[in-house]
């Protein structure tokens, strides 16, 4: 983070005491004051990249007219995982900042569950000369649980080196809080680190409350994106964390949380996406849309605005963003309006790098330095068979909009002494297959509500750990669906009838392409269509099916060891019997 120099503040001093001309004076413009939740009719001069002053009468090398216009400070998210976009941080920057982004503050734990601090390092490099700042926070858990095998390991010393690196600026989310609460050792070394070095660390604690919140709580973890419910948001703030409203493309909690937001805690709460596709970048948008949601939803402009600008620079000490103020970095979004947030233009640090829709700044592409996929799968030794043990199995309940799942227990379809796939149900098989290291792991099971009516679905990204993931009507087409990742090093693979009909690459630890934005939005589009042609009417099926092997959201999930229990953090078998204790 650039600091402001003696050099420069003598220019903004001049500046300020219109001794001197400006870069950049901003004229007839409404002033989001962010600071005091307020509108004012302000000229802004810029200089040096930075806010020199507000006010009237400022010389100008140059003057923007933005007479019935809104001025707003650049938009910050506070939680998003860039590989979730299935974007290289460049080309995200291109998908996001003509909708008026200026910051974020990305979690890489997905590429480090896969490539460890090396894949943390790459996405440090890309951040590098963008019209945007990326921040980062340190993954704190890699793997995520001991519940599932990842590619990598991140201890305390790792964690440490990344948390000395430039750039970043935090330590992600603690997602293993019985660790915290009930004294893990290496997860407290994590956080005593993190707080001797005074940086902020960030929680994930879906459900979590009353003595078991304020143990989490007290170990310094102060944010959750993971709220469902206004009660849930209500109790945090109460406990003293930040509330993350959040809008992504399968989680999608903000308006249930809204009544949550109340004057009193206004300043503790931020926007945030956490896990947004390429399409909905592109279609929706990013912060825009969030900040559209929320106004749309009944919650004031001017609260909405400070909950994507000062309140998330102030969470995360960014003390020079966030707020039309002298001195303050110069990143600015000119609006149509409070309503829908339309962004006319982007600037950052006192430049147009975006304006109506398309970006003005160039981003160069930078090609791959060495070698980035994770795949180490036989399919050889490949086998989706499951011997049918009871009349009754244990299924993954899909829950429309949300990333927690429900425990079902569902009849037994049986052929020829094999557990087989019920798609008149709704019901098909479900399998996590191990793909870093080539230990063969292969978690069965069953999911219900991704409407499968034929053929087979399969992915790369599957959180935390990444294994591949196959959802199908039958084994044959799921093994073609997975025969296409591995052939390719990852992605996204639609296969019916015995053969490959869809396929998206992502050679990026299987997590995100190395093609442009608007590519891969087109081989999205592809991958999508194939699935709505065997009878996914989902939106997005494959973010819905990421989240089907995260062993830290409620309640019954897959890894590549096994069912998983959540609540109580154990294994359970596939099959049920009425005499076994819930």
């Amino acid at each position: 983070m650039a600091y402001l120099t003696r050099k420069e503040h003598k220019r903004l001093s001049a500046v300020a005491r219109k001794m001197e001309a400006a870069d950049l004076c901003l004229k007839g413009g409404t002033v989001v004051d962010c600071i005091n939740g307020t509108l004012q009719e302000w000229d802004i001069a810029i200089a040096c990249g930075r806010i020199a002053a507000v006010g009237h009468g400022f010389q100008a090398k140059n003057v923007m007219d933005c007479t019935g216009k809104v001025i707003s400070p650049g938009f910050i998210d506070a939680h998003i995982h860039i590989e979730s976009t299935m974007l290289c941080p460049r080309q995200f920057a291109r998908a996001v900042v003509p909708r008026g982004t200026t910051c974020v503050i990305a979690d890489p734990h997905e590429i480090a569950n896969c490539l460890g601090t090396d894949g943390v390092r790459f996405m440090i490099s890309q951040a590098s000369d963008l019209p945007m700042d990326i921040f980062y926070s340190a993954p704190s858990c890699v793997p995520a649980t001991h519940l599932e095998t990842s590619g990598a390991e991140l201890g305390p010393e790792e964690v440490e080196e990344l948390l000395n690196m430039e750039g970043v600026i935090a330590l992600g989310e603690m997602m293993n809080f019985p660790g915290v609460v009930f004294g893990d050792e290496e997860v407290h070394k994590k956080l005593e680190i993190a707080r001797r070095l005074g940086v902020v660390i960030d929680g994930h604690a879906p459900g979590l409350s009353g003595e078991m919140l304020c143990a989490y709580v007290s170990a310094g973890i102060d944010s959750d994106h993971e709220c469902t419910t206004p009660q849930e948001a209500a109790e945090k703030l109460e406990r003293g964390m930040f509330l993350f409203l959040r809008q992504g493309t399968s989680e999608q909690n903000l308006k249930d949380l809204l009544p949550a937001v109340r004057p009193s805690n206004l300043h503790r709460c931020c926007l945030v996406s956490d896990d947004r596709d390429p399409d909905d970048l592109m279609d929706k948008g990013h912060m825009d849309y969030s900040l559209r949601v929320a106004v749309h939803s009944g919650l004031d402009p001017l609260a909405a605005v400070s909950m994507a600008t000062i309140n998330p620079a102030t969470r995360f000490c960014l003390k020079d963003r966030g707020a039309i103020c002298p001195g303050y970095v110069a990143d600015l979004v000119i609006l149509k309006d409070l309503k829908d947030f339309f962004v006319e233009a982007t600037l950052f640090r006192g430049q147009i790098v975006a304006k109506d829709g398309q970006l003005v700044s160039n981003i160069c592409h930078r090609a791959l330095e060495r070698d980035m996929r994770s795949m180490a799968v036989d399919m050889d030794k490949i086998d989706f068979s499951i011997k049918t043990k009871g009349e009754l199995v244990r299924v993954i309940g899909i829950k429309p909009g949300q990333i927690v799942t429900d425990e079902l227990i569902e009849p037994v379809r049986d052929k020829d002494g094999l557990a087989v796939s019920a798609p008149d149900r709704d019901i098909v098989k479900l399998a996590i297959i191990e793909r870093h290291h080539g230990t063969g792991n292969i978690g069965l099971g069953f999911v219900k509500g991704l409407g499968l009516k034929e053929g087979a679905i399969a992915s790369t990204i599957a959180h935390d750990s990444h294994n591949i993931i196959v959802a199908g009507v039958n084994d044959s087409d799921m093994l073609v669906a997975v025969s296409a990742l591995v052939e390719c090093g990852g992605g996204l693979s639609v296969a019916r009838e015995n053969r490959l009909v869809a396929r998206l690459e992502m050679p990026i630890a299987g997590l995100m392409s190395d093609r442009p934005l608007e590519e891969v939005r087109a081989g999205l589009d592809n991958v999508k269509r194939a699935t709505r042609d065997i009878g996914c009417g989902m939106d997005n099926p494959f973010m819905i099916l990421s989240f089907l092997a995260l062993p830290v959201i409620p309640k019954l999930k897959l890894t590549d060891k096994g069912l998983v229990d959540v609540e109580s953090f154990s294994f359970v078998p596939l099959f049920y019997t009425k005499n076994m204790e819930k």
